[in-house]
C-alpha cells in the first residue's frame, strides 16, 4: 500500500515529490518491521497463528534478508561517491528506487519458497504465516506476484540497466530454487543452493547495485574499485556460510523431507565448524586489505572492525551449544549482524 501510494503522488504532483514520497515510504516499511519485531519478542508459546496483520507482513518478508539488502545496497552505492558533491537528490532518489525494487523482489522470492515449502515450515519455521494458517495459499500467491510486478516495473521505469539486471537475476535464480519444476527446485542441491544465494549476494548485487550509481546517476566508465572487489570476496564466503548454516537448524525437516543438505549429509557440528572457519578467513582478508588503504582512519576502521567482528565471532563459537536449535537459531541471526556490520565497514576500504 505504501508504494502505489507513492507512485499516486508521483504521477498526480510531480517528479519533485518522488524522492520525499519515497523516504515516506520507507519510514513507514520500517515501522512495520519494528512493529513485527516488538510482537515477535513478546510471543511465546505454541500457537504461531497471532491473527496480527503487522506481525505476518513482518514474518512473511523474513526480515533478516530485508534488513541484509538494505544495508548491502547503500553500501555499494556509496562506493560510488567521490566527492560530498555527489551526495546530490538525484542520488538519494536512485538509491531509494533501488532499494524498494530490490524490496519487491525479495519479498516475491522469500514468499515463493514460503509457499514451496509449507509442511517443510510447519516442522523447521511454525511461525511463518503460511506454515501456521494466518495467511492462505491465495493470499501468499497475491503478495508474491504482486511484488514481482512491481519490482520489475519500477526497474523498467527508473530505466537503469544494472538495476534490472540485478532484480532479472535475483528473480531467475530466487524461483530455481524453490519452484517445484523439472530441473528446478535447486534447493534439493546443496551446491547448487548455495550457488544461487552465492551469486545474488556478492555477484550479482554488489556489482549491479554499484554500477548503477556508476553509469546511471554519474554516467562515469565502468571501473571495479579495490572496496567493490573486496566486497565480493567477503560476501562470497558470508554467503557459502548463509548457504551452509541456515540448514543446520532445519536438519529435522530437511531430513523428514529428504532435503538433501549438506548438514543432513555432513553432520551439524562439521558443519558449524567449516562456516566459522570461512568467516574468520574472510576477516583475515579483509584485515589485509584494509592494512594497505592510503587513509589513516580508513586503516584503523577496516583492521579493527574487522580485527573486533573476527573475535567476537570465535568468542560466540566457542560457547555455542549446538544441542540447542534455539541457541542454533540465535547464532544463525548473529552471523546475519555480522553480514549488516560488514556493509558498514566496506565504505571505508579505498
Amino acid at each position: 500500500m505504501p508504494l502505489l501510494q507513492a507512485h499516486f503522488f508521483f504521477f498526480f504532483f510531480g517528479e519533485e515529490t518522488q524522492c520525499w514520497v519515497y523516504c515516506l515510504c520507507v519510514v513507514r516499511i520500517i515501522c512495520v518491521f519494528l512493529a513485527g519485531e516488538r510482537i515477535r519478542r513478546g510471543h511465546t508459546g505454541a500457537n504461531y497463528k497471532t491473527n496480527n496483520p503487522w506481525n505476518s507482513i513482518y514474518q512473511f518478508s523474513r526480515p533478516h534478508t530485508v534488513i541484509g539488502t538494505v544495508f548491502s545496497i547503500i553500501s555499494v552505492s556509496l562506493l560510488a561517491v567521490e566527492k560530498m558533491s555527489d551526495l546530490n537528490p538525484l542520488f538519494f532518489t536512485t538509491l531509494l528506487q533501488a532499494v524498494i525494487a530490490a524490496l519487491l523482489m525479495n519479498t516475491y522470492v522469500v514468499g515463493l519458497n514460503q509457499l514451496t515449502d509449507i509442511d517443510i515450515d510447519k516442522v523447521n519455521k511454525p511461525y511463518l504465516p503460511l506454515a501456521s494458517g494466518e495467511y492462505s495459499v491465495g493470499t501468499g500467491a497475491m503478495i508474491v506476484t504482486s511484488s514481482l510486478i512491481m519490482s520489475f516495473w519500477l526497474g523498467w521505469v527508473v530505466g537503469s540497466w544494472p538495476l534490472f539486471v540485478a532484480l532479472f537475476v535475483h528473480f531467475v535464480l530466487g524461483t530455481a530454487y524453490s519452484i517445484n519444476f523439472p530441473l528446478l527446485r535447486w534447493k534439493r542441491s546443496p551446491v547448487a543452493a548455495a550457488m544461487c544465494i552465492l551469486i545474488v549476494r556478492a555477484l550479482s548485487n554488489p556489482t549491479a547495485y554499484f554500477l548503477n550509481m556508476q553509469i546511471h546517476v554519474y554516467e562515469r566508465p565502468v571501473v571495479f574499485p579495490r572496496s567493490l572487489i573486496l566486497a565480493t570476496a567477503v560476501m562470497t564466503f558470508f554467503s557459502i556460510v548463509i548457504a551452509l548454516f541456515k540448514d543446520i537448524p532445519d536438519i529435522d525437516g530437511d531430513k523428514l523431507f529428504g532435503i538433501q543438505s549438506f548438514t543432513v549429509r555432513m553432520g551439524q557440528k562439521r558443519v558449524f565448524w567449516i562456516c566459522i572457519s570461512l568467516l574468520e578467513m574472510a576477516y583475515v582478508v579483509a584485515i589485509l586489505v584494509g592494512s594497505i588503504s592510503p587513509g589513516l582512519w580508513n586503516k584503523v576502521i577496516t583492521v579493527l572492525g574487522h580485527a573486533v567482528l573476527a573475535t567476537t565471532l570465535w568468542a560466540r563459537a566457542k560457547s555455542l551449544d549446538l544441542k540447542s536449535k534455539a541457541a542454533i537459531t540465535s547464532f544463525y541471526m548473529f552471523i546475519w549482524k555480522l553480514f549488516y556490520a560488514e556493509y558498514l565497514l566496506i565504505p571505508f576500504v579505498r
